[in-house]
Parts: structure tokens; C-alpha cells; sequence
């Protein structure tokens, strides 16, 4: 990890770890196993369990080649350990409200563990970007892809060590 990587919380590496373990301790030895009967089979060029185990196993390895690389680059940023809690910055909660009063929450995270569909916004998304250092009661302008919005910060909130 180094010091000025992109962040990501101590769950969104835990999340990576966990995947990197499962590829390589689980997914990749049963592809060796299925290949290695397969190849004791006959003929590889008709074979539909070699042919499809070889292409697995290489989309795995790169994945796992992916993955540690991402590992080393990302620098963990423990949101509970947040100085300052009244604005805006890495894995806050922020409750925002639109002009039409409606309201949303958002967790500020990495781009690695990002999923807006659970409400997870990652750090360089646009959204992100304009809420960083907002305090409660701020308006911030978004320009999305859908046009211009206008979000007022409703509440901010952090985990607790």
C-alpha cells in the first residue's frame, strides 16, 4: 500500500483480499484439476474441457495479476478515524436532498468498492467530487449525465472506531 494511492476502507480491501484468496485457492485449483483430466483425455483440439478450462485459467491468473497490483497501489483510509466529522470527506454518509425534496443517502468510497446501487459512491465519481468538504446545509452543483443538479447537504455521518 502507498501513502498517496487511491483510498479505499479497510472492508473494500478486506473484500479485494478475500477475492484475490478465493481465485487462487479455490477457482484455480479445480480449473488445474479439470484441465489436467482433460489433457489425459486425447485430442486437446476437440476438446471442450481443456479448450474452455486454458481460457479460464487465463482469464483467473489475469484477474489475480490485476488484483495484487491494485492491492499495492491502494492506500487504506479508516473513515472512523475521520478528524473532522462536520465536512465532508473519505467514507462519510451523506444525506442530500434534491430540489424537489427528495432525499438520498450516499457513502463516500473507493473506486474499487464502489456500487451505487447500494448507495456507494466512489471518490472520483462527479457526484463525490463536488461533495468533498461540503458542510451541512451546503448546496452543491452536479453535472451529471443526465444534466445539472443541484444537492443540499442534509446530514453527515461516520462510522465509530
Amino acid at each position: 500500500m502507498t501513502p498517496d494511492g487511491p483510498p479505499i476502507t479497510p472492508a473494500g480491501l478486506a473484500a479485494l483480499r478475500a477475492r484475490y484468496d478465493h481465485l487462487l485457492g479455490t477457482e484455480r485449483p479445480a480449473i488445474v484439476e479439470i484441465v489436467s483430466w482433460a489433457a489425459g483425455n486425447g485430442d486437446r483440439s476437440e476438446n471442450g474441457d481443456y479448450l474452455y478450462g486454458r481460457k479460464r485459467m487465463r482469464e483467473i491468473d489475469r484477474e489475480l495479476a490485476f488484483l495484487a497490483r491494485r492491492m499495492k497501489l491502494l492506500r487504506v483510509v479508516d473513515p472512523a478515524r475521520q478528524p473532522d466529522r462536520t465536512r465532508v470527506w473519505f467514507g462519510a454518509t451523506v444525506t442530500i436532498a434534491d430540489e424537489d425534496d427528495q432525499h438520498r443517502s450516499v457513502t463516500l468510497v473507493g473506486d474499487d468498492e464502489q456500487d451505487a446501487g447500494s448507495g456507494l459512491i466512489g471518490w472520483s465519481a462527479p457526484l463525490a467530487r463536488a461533495l468533498r468538504g461540503a458542510a451541512v446545509g451546503d448546496l452543491r452543483r452536479v453535472i451529471l449525465p443526465g444534466g445539472e443538479k443541484e444537492w443540499e447537504v442534509m446530514s453527515i455521518t461516520y462510522p465509530n472506531s
